[in-house]
């Protein structure tokens, strides 16, 4: 199989505004220190909700998203963005989940084939998406990562899509997570100020509360606060995701003095146990 000398992370993810929100401190870090960042999108965000003044000079809600991540790439340094071309599938029990064109109803070998086509086109030694409940139950999230997982495999496997390009194994896969003790005081400042913690976000659909209670191990902690401005304005190009607004107030503050760091979970190879990594690099030949 091939072997590449530059280093190259590759984040599989579901829709624009994933890249930043979730791991977006870690992207710009490798990009300031001469990784080739790229991005594989499923989804264009077509169900994301969207306040009417932010639809002047766009044609469709997907439109909108793709020219907000495009403007986030440019802010974290990304080396490209690819997109799977599917529909967001909307959170769970929402029609927009059985759509024929939805990511979340699309066969899982159709999926993973697309994904290790990226693999093996940009050859990357580390290979970065969402954790098994996918951060907080999107079905969209849970897709891509369970597609990621078997594409990671799939790719290295020469008697697999023979008709695509060369087999290639990256190195090192991860899953990014978040910290349940960071999610557990975000649930306390949340009640403390009169707010629900079960019905967060924009559409008020997360259950921060239940999210908090599910364990995962941490691998590997990324410190990204040197790049913590590249965060913020890629932050601010989603604007109708709620972007510009997402270090403002209590949350906010708290976000900014205690939680600089990006957590993630290594699933292949096996971690070694009571290790935490500083570099998803780490180990890399």
């Amino acid at each position: 199989m091939e072997q590449v000398k530059e280093k190259v992370l590759l984040a599989v993810l579901a829709h624009p505004d994933d890249e930043t929100f979730g791991m977006g401190g870690t992207l710009a870090l490798y990009a300031r220190q001469g990784v080739k960042a790229y991005l594989v999108c499923a989804t264009r965000g077509e169900v994301g909700s969207m306040d009417a003044d932010c639809m002047d000079g766009f044609q469709t809600v997907a439109e909108r998203r793709e020219h907000e991540l495009r403007c986030a790439a440019q802010k974290l340094e990304l080396s490209g963005v690819f997109f799977l071309g599917y529909r967001d599938s909307g959170m769970p029990g929402s029609p927009d989940n059985s759509h024929p064109e939805a990511l979340a109803a699309a066969p899982l070998e159709d999926v993973a084939a697309k994904v290790a086509h990226y693999i093996r086109l940009l050859k990357p030694q580390v290979v970065v998406t969402f954790d098994p409940i996918g951060g907080y139950r999107h079905p969209d999230h849970i897709a891509i990562h369970q597609a990621t997982v078997k594409a990671f495999d799939t790719a290295a496997d020469a008697a697999l899509y023979p008709q695509d390009l060369p087999a290639f194994r990256a190195q090192k896969l991860y899953f990014q997570t978040i910290s349940k003790k960071w999610l557990k005081f975000v649930v306390l400042l949340l009640k403390l100020v009169g707010k629900d913690p079960k019905k967060f976000g924009r559409n008020g659909d997360i259950d921060l509360e239940s999210l908090s209670k599910v364990e995962f191990p941490v691998h590997a902690r990324i410190d990204y606060s040197s790049v913590m401005q590249e965060k913020d304005e890629a932050s601010a190009c989603h604007a109708s995701q709620g972007g510009g607004n997402m270090r403002r107030g209590l949350t906010g503050l708290v976000t900014r003095r205690l939680a600089a760091k990006e957590n993630y979970m290594r699933a292949f190879p096996s971690p070694q146990k009571g290790a935490v990594e500083r570099d998803l690099f780490a180990g890399i030949e």
